[in-house]
């Protein structure tokens, strides 16, 4: 999954949550992600193209990058 922009991402499907981490190092968690959207950004040629295409601006989302700091 070789990405410019997204680093690595995980999808849960009990909760729908979608946890992307960007190669900046902010991790953001989308919720109420349906299961076909992360199974098709999980097939996209480009994650970038496709997650700012079908994913950003569409879910509600935080950014839960101090959860995971020191």
């Amino acid at each position: 999954m070789p990405s410019s922009v997204i680093r690595f991402f995980r999808y849960a499907p009990g909760t729908r949550g979608l946890k992307v981490t960007f190669v900046s190092g902010r991790i953001y968690l989308y919720e109420d992600v349906p299961p076909e959207a992360a199974a098709a950004f999980s097939q996209a040629r480009s994650k970038g193209t496709f997650f700012n295409r079908e994913i950003r601006d569409r879910y509600v989302y935080r950014d839960i990058t101090h959860e995971y700091a020191g």
